[in-house]
C-alpha cells in the first residue's frame, strides 16, 4: 500500500529516506533550502551512492515557499538549529490530521511538540550513516538502528502505518512505546561523536582506542545521569550499551560497549561523523549548541554536574571558531584538568 511524505530537508538523513519510498511506489516530494540541491534533483534525480545500494530517485523538489500541496505526513530533516524555523514553514503544509515526523539528532522532538501539538508529533531514533556529498548527491554509507514511535509510548494506528512504510527503506524499522529511551541513547552516542570530531583519526580507531577509554566513559556517563534526572532509561542500539556507563558501572563494560561499536565501522565507508564533516570539510558550525545545549540546560535545572560535556561544547566551539586546529592530542583534555589557554573552554557556551 502506498502513502504520501513529504520529505523537508534532503540531505543525507531525508534525501536517503524519501529516495528508497519514492523507488518503492510512495509520493514523495522533497523540500530544501538550497536551490543549487533542489535544481540538480529536478534536473538529474537525486542519486543514492555507496556501499549499501545505488540508484537514482526522480521525486519532485521544491524550495520551501514553493510548496503548495496539503501533506498527511511531513518527515522533518533539517538541522537542528533549523528546527523552530522549518516547521513554522511546514505546518501551513501539513494537514489537519497530519503530524510531523522528526528524522534528527537531539531532542528535536519537544521543540515540535511545542509549535505542532503533541498529537501532531512523532519521534525517531536515526541510526543509519550517511552524507551528502553535493548538490543531488546523497551517500547511503551503513545501515543501523531506525525506531519510530509516538511521544506519549501509545503504539497507535498511525505508528504501525508509518513503521509499515518506512519498512520500504529499513526492513528492520521498529515501532517502539520507548522513543524517548531511544532518543537519550542515541544523544549518548551523539556525546561521544562529538569527542570524536575534536581529532582526525577514523571513528573505529578513536572507539577502539584504550587511551581515550575514560574519556568516552566520562562522556557517556554524563549523559546517562542526565537522562535518568528526567526519569529516562537510555537505550542501547548498535553496540552502545548505556548501562554500561551508568553508575556502578565496571570499566570493562564500557570497554566492550566502544568496542561493539567501533567493530561495524571498521570496514564502514562512513569513516568520520557528519559532525566532523561539517568542522573540516564544510567549515560551518556543528548542531552542539541544539543537541548538547539543551542538555546542559537539563543538567543546571536538575543539578547533575557535567564538567565533561560542558567543556566538550566549549572545545567543539574553538575548533569551529579556528581558534586550535583538530587533532586527537585534543581529545583527552575533555576530563583533563584545563590549562590557563584552555580554561574557558568549559564557559564557551
Amino acid at each position: 500500500m502506498s502513502g504520501k511524505i513529504l520529505i523537508w530537508g534532503a540531505g543525507a538523513i531525508g534525501g536517503a529516506v524519501g529516495a528508497y519510498l519514492w523507488k518503492a511506489g510512495h509520493e514523495v516530494a522533497f523540500v530544501d533550502a538550497s536551490a543549487a540541491h533542489v535544481e540538480a534533483i529536478n534536473r538529474d534525480g537525486l542519486s543514492i551512492v555507496g556501499p549499501v545500494s545505488e540508484f537514482t530517485a526522480h521525486a519532485p523538489a521544491f524550495l520551501p515557499d514553493e510548496i503548495t500541496d496539503e501533506w498527511p505526513i511531513v518527515a522533518l530533516a533539517v538541522k537542528a538549529q533549523h528546527t523552530k524555523a522549518a516547521c513554522r514553514q511546514l505546518l501551513p503544509r501539513l494537514a489537519p490530521d497530519g503530524y510531523v515526523l522528526s528524522l534528527q539528532n537531539g531532542l528535536c522532538e519537544v521543540v515540535i511538540e511545542g509549535l505542532a501539538g503533541r498529537s501532531r508529533t512523532m519521534g525517531a531514533l536515526v541510526g543509519f550513516m550517511g552524507d551528502q556529498l553535493g548538490p543531488g548527491v546523497v551517500r547511503f554509507g551503513q545501515r543501523a538502528k531506525f525506531c519510530v514511535g509516538e511521544l506519549d509510548g501509545r503504539i497507535t494506528d498511525r505508528a504501525t502505518a508509518l513503521g509499515a512504510m518506512l519498512r520500504d527503506f529499513e526492513p528492520d524499522v521498529e515501532v517502539t512505546d520507548d522513543i524517548w529511551g531511544y532518543l537519550w541513547g542515541k544523544l549518548t552516542f551523539i556525546a561521544l561523536l562529538y569527542g570524536t570530531s575534536l581529532g582526525t583519526s577514523k571513528l573505529h580507531e578513536l572507539f577502539a582506542s584504550e587511551a581515550l577509554l575514560p574519556v568516552w566513559r566520562e562522556l557517556a556517563s554524563e549523559m546517562v545521569a542526565v537522562a535518568v534526572s528526567e526519569g529516562v532509561v537510555a537505550r542501547g542500539f548498535d553496540g552502545l550499551e548505556p548501562a554500561s556507563f551508568a553508575a556502578g558501572a565496571s570499566l570493562e563494560q564500557a570497554r566492550r560497549s566502544m568496542q561493539a561499536m567501533a567493530a561495524p565501522l571498521v570496514n564502514s565507508a562512513k569513516t568520520h561523523s557528519g559532525i566532523w564533516r561539517d568542522i573540516a570539510v564544510h567549515k560551518r558550525q556543528t548542531e552542539i549548541d541544539n543537541q548538547i545545549g539543551p542538555v546542559l540546560q537539563i543538567a543546571a535545572r536538575n543539578r547533575i554536574k557535567v564538567p565533561a560535556l560542558t567543556r566538550l561544547v566549549g572545545m567543539i566551539h574553538a575548533v569551529e571558531r579556528q581558534q586550535i586546529a583538530q587533532s586527537d592530542a585534543l581529545i583527552p583534555g575533555l576530563i583533563e584538568q584545563p590549562t590557563a589557554r584552555t580554561s574557558a573552554w568549559g564557559r564557551a557556551l
